[in-house]
């Protein structure tokens, strides 16, 4: 039986999708206040629990083959992605779990110091390599249905906003791609003990998004561009009045002034492993548009 956390996230409810489809046993860790009917639906086992509480993580693990973690670290980085990871990998030791399917970011390892969330996914990265446990990292550049709803708006309006330099690069992955990629890992013994970049087939500018969106719209884009120092000045002018925001806005902030790229020798080494062809981000968005 799979193990995923972060189940009903637009990762983790595709893969959750995607094991019952395949007929696979899967328990789908959600929260009480979450929408999992359409897992429950599909013959998932539904465990309602807390990533907090170190009993749940236990009894969650009870009689688990195969842990898929896939959740996000809300408000609090330390918490969910770090404490919560850190105690499913030493529960999946004990419980002598087969593999631990840990979804990363690209970037990890660059040690940014303004992004609560990249630092805690890398010391996570790091225990689960030293931790015996079998492993498979990987780290996906930005998810493709981010952008569906400012496609939908561009849709309606023709409107983009883009913060930041327009020519940063990035290679943003199908998600659908990345949740075969991360059912795929558990028996995939070529991605066994691997860290693994994950990125789409190819890389844009970040101003490229928004002529993609008017090939699909077929309408002439109008794109405001606010620069990076304007938005910084946004974000000093919050953290005077709520320093937690501003701090969780490191994160955000990374993401808009760095680059998050794959290399057409990543993108082949992960074709290969797990013998698909990764599709493009105009390929992603066309089939959501309809």
């Amino acid at each position: 039986m799979f193990l995923v956390t972060g189940a009903t996230g637009s990762l983790g409810r595709r893969v959750v999708h995607l094991l019952r489809e395949r007929e696979e046993s899967v328990r789908a860790f959600v929260r009480l206040n979450a929408r999992y009917g359409d897992l429950a639906d599909r013959g998932a086992d539904i465990f309602v629990g807390d990533l907090e509480n170190e009993r749940d993580i236990a009894r969650s693990l009870r009689g688990i083959r195969y842990v898929i973690s896939t959740h996000g670290a809300g408000r609090d980085a330390t918490a969910l992605m770090y404490r919560a990871n850190i105690e499913l990998i030493e529960q999946s030791k004990a419980q002598d779990v087969e593999h631990f399917t840990f979804v990363s970011v690209l970037g990890a390892d660059r040690g940014y110091e303004d992004a609560p969330t990249f630092k805690a996914k890398r010391v996570v990265e790091s225990y689960l390599q030293g931790s015996g446990v079998n492993y498979t990292i990987l780290r996906p550049s930005g998810f493709a249905n981010n952008l569906l709803p400012l496609a939908e708006r561009f849709r309606d309006t023709g409107f983009y906003l883009l913060i930041g330099d327009p020519e940063n690069r990035s290679s943003i992955i199908s998600t659908d791609d990345l949740a075969r990629i991360t059912a795929d890992s558990a028996r995939n013994e070529a991605a066994r003990q691997q860290v693994l970049a994950v990125g789409g087939p190819e890389i844009i500018q970040r101003g490229d998004i928004p002529k993609i969106f008017s090939r699909i719209y077929q309408r002439e884009p109008f794109v405001v561009n606010i620069p990076l120092p304007l938005f910084d000045g946004a974000r000093g002018l919050l953290g005077a009045f709520n320093p937690d925001a501003e701090r969780d806005l490191g994160t955000l902030r990374t993401l808009l002034a760095n680059e998050f790229f794959c290399t057409s020798e990543q993108v082949a080494q992960v074709e290969a492993i797990y013998g698909l062809k990764l599709e493009s981000l105009e390929q992603f968005l066309r089939r959501y548009s309809g």
